[in-house]
C-alpha cells in the first residue's frame, strides 16, 4: 500500500479496478515468498551432531573398496 500512496497518490487518486487488483496480487505473492524463504534460513547449531558427521566423513574417506570388474555377467 505505501507503493500505492507513494506512486498513484492512493487514497485521493486511484487506478483502474484490475490494475489495482494486479498490484495487490503482485504484493501477496511478495509477501508469501518472503514468508517461505525466511523459513528455510533457520538452521540448527548443534556442536554434537556437527562433530559426529565429521567424524564419519572422515572415517568413510579412510575406506578403500577394491573392486574386481573382471567378472563377466
Amino acid at each position: 500500500m505505501s507503493w500505492l500512496h507513494r506512486y498513484v497518490g492512493f487514497p485521493t487518486y486511484r487506478l483502474e479496478k484490475r490494475a489495482e487488483q494486479l498490484v495487490c496480487i503482485a504484493a501477496l505473492a511478495a509477501e508469501e515468498e518472503a514468508a517461505e524463504n525466511r523459513r528455510f534460513l533457520i538452521q540448527s547449531r548443534d556442536p554434537a551432531q556437527t562433530s559426529a558427521l565429521k567424524a564419519h566423513g572422515l572415517r568413510r574417506s579412510q575406506v578403500h573398496f577394491k573392486c574386481d570388474n573382471s567378472a563377466k555377467v
